[in-house]
């Protein structure tokens, strides 16, 4: 079947958290085990970024099985979330939507992709380095702020980094 990237619609919010769930199970069996237990992005976040053009899907036959979330930080396109349905992981589509996230920077005036993960998950920082993202040395005060977010919400910030890719 054929991959489509596009926008996601707001009658896609339930699925596009659905993705959100399935994918967190991919931390069972890791020291993060307790993130599958997370409840996904809320509706009202993801419908705001619908509006604001900040959600995009890979759809197959019509159907996401993947998203990813971004949003404006310090003139970059930083990357809230991205999830790949287990059913369709290990094909590129992670890939394919920060390409497609890339592209729109490109076309907004945003220099870089920016984004915080997991240092020590395969999934996570070694992923996103194979895909041309740097460990960011300094935080930004934007990226500072994003961080002090993550610990309001119980994250482990130490054992996070921030990284960036330039458009």
């Amino acid at each position: 079947m054929t991959l489509h990237i596009r926008p996601a619609r707001a009658d896609e919010i339930e699925r596009v958290r659905d993705i959100e769930r399935l994918s967190a199970t991919r931390f069972l069996g890791t020291e993060r085990a307790a993130l599958a237990d997370d409840e996904p992005t809320d509706a009202a976040i993801l419908a705001a970024r619908i509006g604001e053009g900040g959600l995009l899907v890979a759809a197959e036959a019509g159907a996401p099985v993947a998203f990813v979330m971004f949003r404006p930080v310090e003139g970059c396109a930083y990357v809230e979330q991205i999830d790949v349905a287990p059913s369709h992981a290990r094909r590129a589509i992670g890939a394919r939507l920060l390409d497609a996230v890339a592209d729109l920077a490109g076309a907004r005036g945003w220099p870089a992709l920016t984004l915080s993960t997991f240092k020590d998950v395969p999934f996570n920082a070694p992923y996103y380095a194979r895909l041309g993202f740097a460990e960011v040395g300094e935080l930004t005060p934007g990226l500072a702020e994003i961080r002090a977010e993550h610990e309001a919400r119980g994250l482990d910030e130490t054992a996070r980094v921030f990284m960036r890719r330039e458009v």
